[in-house]
């Protein structure tokens, strides 16, 4: 879900490739707080990238010496914490899901067992779309018979639009995730984003988004990893565009009517994905960024 001049709308985005690919390395870690669930990311990676994750060593050097530093681990801890959310709205039974830019997300599949009533909507870019699904028919990967893709350019088409025709409906108890999304947008988009998720979300529905600081566009280089991943997103053609200043988030918040239930920046995500059974810290989190989830009231 990006803006502008971005690659997305003529290329699959390479963040969400990114992010496949650390849930696939993840998959295949020993390290203690390192390993994920995610078995789908790693049936979707290419073969040659499946032979590099059998080898811990390469992995190591790639996320120490080439990869922004920390944002592997910044991957791993937001796929857990949304991961849970993702769980626990569909155990409560909530009667609608709406992933905003999915990328290459695979919770409809990884937790079909646990959906008992959820439809759930992914939105992307029509290419990164197909993308996906070409991937998922190649593997034989399940597709849900609730889940719904809805391909949209989101500079060009309505989202309240894109979503009616999909089947979405207003006024149902919904969790709305913007994972890896706010950031690339621009700060209208976000506007309306968050405007028209005021307007159809029922009480006590939930967003989930990351976002990172505003003193990281203005380049304070006062975050752990800031530089790096400043220079590898703009490089990706994928720059960032929106951001909130510290501290801001409540009031960001309640423009839409949503109360805050937990903001978690790099040292809460450490403390709770990153410390070990003798509780110590065994991974640094690149510090760009915080992850929150809003109660609509």
């Amino acid at each position: 879900m990006k803006q502008g001049g971005n690659r997305v709308e003529t290329r699959t985005s390479r963040t969400a490739e990114f992010t496949c690919m650390s849930r696939a390395a993840s998959y295949k870690e020993t390290r203690e707080c390192y390993k994920g669930t995610d078995n789908i990311a790693y049936a979707l990676v290419p073969g040659f990238v499946k032979l590099f994750l059998r080898f811990p060593r390469f992995c190591k050097f790639y996320n120490k010496y080439l990869a922004p530093k920390g944002i592997y681990e910044y991957v791993i801890a937001r796929t857990k914490y949304i991961d849970s959310l993702f769980m626990d709205a569909l155990e409560q039974g909530f009667d609608q899901i709406v992933i905003f830019g999915a990328g290459f997300d695979s919770r409809a599949q990884r937790f079909s067992t646990l959906n008992k009533k959820t439809k759930i909507f992914e939105l992307d870019a029509p290419i990164t779309q197909r993308e996906k699904l070409n991937a998922f028919k190649e593997r034989n990967i399940m597709i849900p018979e609730n889940v719904i893709y809805v391909p949209i350019n989101f500079n060009k088409e309505s989202l309240a639009e894109k979503l009616d025709g999909g089947g979405f409906a207003n006024y149902l108890k919904s969790l709305f995730l913007l994972e890896g999304v706010t950031m690339y947008l621009s700060d209208d988009a976000v506007d309306t984003t968050f405007n028209f998720i005021r307007d159809v979300a029922e009480k006590g529905s939930w967003v989930v988004f990351d976002y990172i600081y505003a003193g990281v566009l203005r380049q304070e280089n006062k975050y752990y990893g800031e530089k790096d991943i400043f220079k590898t997103v703009a490089k990706a053609g994928e720059a960032w565009s929106f951001a909130l200043e510290e501290g801001e988030i409540e009031n960001f918040l309640q423009k839409y009517k949503f109360r805050l239930k937990n903001h978690s920046n790099a040292q809460a995500l450490e403390e709770q994905y990153f410390k070990n059974q003798e509780g110590y810290i065994v991974g640094k989190i690149n510090g760009t960024h915080s992850i929150v989830t809003g109660i609509k009231y």
